[in-house]
């Protein structure tokens, strides 16, 4: 509810412009607050303590074994993709190539990236090469992975996801990305239609203890992790 604010105009000019002054101030704090809701708009903090990197072997694109607990220490940008799907995957695919830009040297040294398929009756080692080459996302620090079904619905259920198969055959599509932190947990999770590239990317930097700004040159956005 507003409350209408009356100044007595018997006080002298300097006292009614201090008071003005000292009136508006939380109004403009206020206003303040709300931008940066805005620019967090896209972005849900994670409530849950699941460990999101359990002691679990998948394959990479080079056919390689990778142990998901081996990749704490840093922190861990997390999407569910697979090869042929028609649109979505390619979305959520070009928004983390858009954050690595933003990251620059800082993936593969401090970050990893991390793209499962939800579809790894398909999708071997060969295929996530190529799609990852054809997106544009063949890049050091970012792994895409495979392995047998049950391995990748245990990954899922980790993220309270869960693997699905339209009646036609198709495989449902995983619409959001999470930042994992340095201990396995999750920080975040990201609508990946909606969350800006320059926010997760501060997100990311933060999880890092970096302190810096990512490419963007914007301050970071203050994040309680």
């Amino acid at each position: 509810m507003l409350r209408r604010i009356l100044i007595p105009l018997r006080l002298p000019a300097v006292a009614r412009l201090a008071l003005v002054v000292a009136l508006i101030l939380p109004v403009v704090a206020a206003c303040a607050g709300c931008h940066t809701r805005v620019e967090r708009t896209g972005a849900y903090t994670a409530t849950d303590t699941k460990d999101c990197l359990p002691d679990l072997r998948l394959t990479n694109q080079f056919g390689k074994q990778v142990s998901l607990a081996s990749l704490k220490g840093k922190p861990v940008l997390v999407d569910f993709i697979y090869t042929t799907c028609p649109g979505p995957c390619l979305m959520l695919t070009s928004r983390m190539r858009l954050i690595a830009k933003r990251l620059g040297p800082l993936l593969g040294s401090k970050v990893w990236f991390v793209s499962v398929t939800v579809d790894p009756e398909h999708d071997g080692p060969a295929q996530l090469l190529d799609y990852s080459k054809q997106q544009g996302a063949d890049q050091n620090g970012w792994l895409f992975l495979t392995g047998s079904p049950a391995d990748v619905e245990r990954l899922m259920g980790q993220f309270d996801l869960i693997r699905q198969r339209e009646a036609d055959g198709t495989v449902d599509h995983v619409l959001e990305f999470f930042l994992v932190g340095v201990d396995g947990k999750q920080l975040y999770a990201y609508a990946g239609s909606r969350a800006e590239p320059a926010m997760v990317a501060r997100d990311v930097e933060h999880a890092t203890g970096t302190g810096g700004f990512a490419k963007s040159g914007e301050p970071p956005t203050q994040v309680h992790l």
